[in-house]
């Protein structure tokens, strides 16, 4: 067989996958895992008195991988570099270039806004030169990211705290937390109240519920008071129809998606994580294996921020809603929206490449994320090209003694799009009213019952993940590429928490902000940090030079880092430590959160005085299956979650199983699911249960041992490397966990002495 003439270089192995597939033997298709070169670790990087060069380095430990690559190139007439279609892969691709020294004859860019055979083979056939302004726009921000994180963070360890960070966008979303939390505590409830009446309609039957509107124009019951006089008023009076509205009302879909909407809704909808959300998304767009179709790449580029669609998409769509729903339910012509004002509208929105593989069709193809987020993007893009749902609307006015009162109901009459797919909502606030009586005006109604009712102004909520992505897109804070990385980032920093699924500033998170505020106006601004990404995307298009901008934006943050070290000079910021429920047995003081060197653990605030910690122990439900005692879930010395008898080395039950509330309907012994993500089926671990489910079919990736030839344990799930064997043993009180897998090593034993002491999982 002929050796390849061409290469092609994309980022990851299973878009290689993919790709080879598509276009033969000719064409070998290799993976760069991502960036080959970079700004080195564990220096600046940049030389800032030389206008901003950045000092690029080979990625340390992808030697083998670039020489690899390197051999490939050398054998081939023509190379595509076909990283993925933004500012990073752009970037990406002219790093390649640099690195495996290829000639500008033989170098070609490539993009592919989806992963299908006729996109590849038309991108193939159609490439062009690398886009220098779109590498520029990446740098400045490499570079704007790196003298901030290197200049500001060790101000921050001097100042505050070790380990800490600071970034232009991520300071600013934490800001907008902090400023969010600050409102609901300077927040006073103000006293409102509500007036309904149930009216019966005279001579005829049936009743009705009406709502106080206001006199002749709308007004608002402040107090009581209030809402005794119109009761007083009304008193034994009869209620005349003084209107009644019927009409047709209208809704449109949602549009498709784009990366800021995706993440808010897949949130909403399935409970995931922004950064979770775009890793199953980086999977659906680079290719999955379908049974019968072969690899398939199932939506397109998924980052972007328009709502443009293709012609050929919605042909696609209307053919589909035509054939399964009726053509009553197609919306009748190609359904455009408008994207907004600013976008880049570099790509398409977020839409299913083969809009005829459903969901329920590929399902048994999926994991099970990857089919739930593709049914969420294949619904909402088909319903974006379905009619409007319509729906018949009444209204009615009556009025008492000068007094309005109003009553609404609608109900559907053609589901239109909602019968695939209906829009989720950070807060539902709408009231299901009942039907009403077909009224006619001038018609009389008698009171039968009043409903009066306080009521007091309730705080805006905290953001949501979905919310906080959606406040940064709409205030200009970072890009689709970077929200994700965003949430992440300030809740890894510890700078917000994650309570009921709403994120709340930490006093860490507070302190830095603060301090922030204080010395650095610019990095933690709003409005400087939007117009920095107006900036940037000015390099983007062309119009500005990239080292102009860096030297403006470095010249006032200078100055600021200057000013910020004379005027903190032998100043130690402290953070407020957080008290606990948890009572000190020695003293009985309330016990406080501290940080070691191995994570979070409780210590008396009394110190010196009182020298007591303990480690942070979370009860998990269930009971222990040898000896009857409560369950722990614990930290190993390297920071993975295990789970433990309460009574320690006394029972000696260790496991990675993850203890469930529900027992085994034969034995009635605690049933275990698996830890970490995939199927999560509870299952039995008391051998002599007929519902018994032995170890090695629990769903555990297992890979052999290179010396022994053994199966162990894969550190995928249980997070640790295996010390032994994962055949299944006997359960001991050292070494193994009940399961047979080995023990999770804990952070050390309690000894006396504040400084010497040592805790599981405290660093004491």
């Amino acid at each position: 067989m002929a050796k390849p003439s061409n290469l092609v270089i994309v980022e990851s192995p299973s878009k290689a996958k993919t790709i080879g597939k598509y276009l033969g033997s000719d064409y070998l298709v290799k993976a760069s895992m991502g960036h080959l070169r970079d700004l080195p670790k564990s220096t600046m990087g940049v030389d800032l008195e030389h206008g901003f060069t950045p000092d690029y380095r080979p990625v340390e430990g992808k030697e083998e991988l670039i020489s690899q690559l390197r051999a490939a190139a050398e054998s081939v007439d023509t190379v595509y570099l076909a990283t993925d279609p933004d500012r990073e892969g752009e970037a990406i691709s002219w790093h390649l270039k640099e690195l495996l020294n290829l000639s500008d004859e033989k170098t070609f860019r490539v993009t592919f806004n989806e992963i299908t055979q006729r996109v590849v083979r038309e991108s193939i056939a159609h490439p062009r030169d690398i886009d220098y302004d779109l590498v520029d726009a990446q740098q400045t921000r490499r570079i704007l990211d790196r003298i901030v994180g290197y200049q500001l963070s060790p101000l921050l360890w001097k100042k505050v705290r070790r380990g800490l960070s600071a970034g232009r966008v991520q300071s600013v979303a934490t800001r907008l937390v902090v400023e969010r939390e600050q409102e609901i505590r300077s927040f006073v409830p103000r006293e409102y109240w509500s007036l309904d009446v149930k009216l019966d309609r005279i001579g005829k039957p049936g009743s009705f519920l009406a709502h106080y509107y206001g006199e002749e124009k709308k007004r608002e019951l402040e107090c009581e008071a209030d809402v005794d006089a119109i009761l007083r008023d009304i008193d034994g009076q009869e209620f005349t129809v003084t209107g009644v509205k019927k009409a047709e009302k209208k809704r449109t879909s949602a549009p498709p998606f784009t990366t800021s909407t995706l993440q808010q809704e897949a949130s909403r909808k399935l409970n995931m994580t922004p950064k979770r959300t775009m890793a199953i998304a980086q999977q659906l767009y680079e290719g999955v294996d379908v049974d019968g179709e072969g690899t398939l790449g199932l939506i397109t580029y998924m980052r972007t921020d328009s709502l443009r669609l293709s012609d050929e998409a919605m042909d696609a769509a209307a053919s589909l809603i035509k054939n399964r729903y009726g053509a009553r339910y197609y919306y009748g012509k190609h359904h455009v929206y408008k994207t907004k004002s600013g976008a880049q509208d570099a790509h398409e929105a977020i839409r299913p490449t083969h809009v005829e593989l459903d969901p329920e069709r590929i399902e048994q193809s999926l994991t099970k994320d990857q089919y739930r987020l593709y049914k969420l993007i294949w619904s909402r893009f088909l319903a974006s090209q379905m009619a409007n749902a319509i729906y018949d609307t009444v209204s009615i006015e009556t009025e008492c003694a000068g007094h309005l009162f109003r009553s609404s109901h609608q109900s559907l009459q053609f589901a239109g799009f909602i019968a695939l797919y209906e829009e989720g909502k950070d807060d539902e606030t709408e009231v299901v009213s009942s039907p009403l009586p077909d009224l006619l005006e001038g018609e009389k109604a008698k009171v039968s019952e009043c409903r009066k009712e306080q009521h007091f102004t309730q705080p805006p909520a905290r953001y949501s993940e979905a919310t906080l992505v959606k406040a940064m897109e709409e205030k200009g804070v970072g890009r689709p590429s970077t929200y994700a990385s965003t949430v992440s980032t300030i809740e890894d920093r510890e700078y917000v928490s994650k309570q009921d699924r709403r994120l709340a500033p930490t006093a860490l998170g507070e302190v830095v902000t603060d301090l922030m505020i204080q010395r650095f106006t610019d990095i933690i601004d709003v409005e400087f940090t939007a117009n920095m990404e107006k900036k940037l995307d000015e390099v983007e298009e062309g119009k500005r030079n990239w080292k102009e901008l860096l030297a403006e934006f470095y010249r006032d943050f200078h100055r600021e880092m200057e000013e910020a070290e004379q005027a903190l000079e032998g100043v130690r910021i402290k953070v407020p430590d957080e008290q606990t429920d948890e009572v000190c047995e020695v003293c009985g003081r309330n016990m406080v959160i501290k940080i070691g060197r191995f994570g979070k653990f409780l210590a008396c605030p009394g110190f010196p005085e009182c020298k007591n910690t303990k480690p942070i122990v979370e009860r998990m439900p269930g009971r222990c299956p040898r000896c009857g005692s409560g369950i722990l879930k614990r930290t190993s010395k390297k920071g993975y979650a295990y789970y433990a008898c309460e009574r320690g080395a006394e029972c000696g039950f260790m496991t990675w199983d993850v203890p469930t509330d529900q027992d085994c309907p034969s034995c009635g012994q605690t049933m275990f699911k698996k830890s970490g993500r995939g199927r999560m089926k509870p299952f039995c671990v008391n051998e002599n249960c007929v519902n018994f489910l032995p170890e090695d079919q629990r769903g555990y990736y297992k890979k052999k041992n290179a010396e022994s030839g053994e199966e162990t344990a894969g550190a995928e799930e249980t997070g640790e490397k295996p010390k032994a064997s994962a055949k299944k043993t006997a359960p001991r009180k050292t070494g193994k966990t009940a399961s047979g897998k080995p023990a999770p090593k804990a952070s050390g034993t309690k000894k006396t002495g504040r400084k010497t002491a040592k805790t599981e999982g405290t660093g004491k």
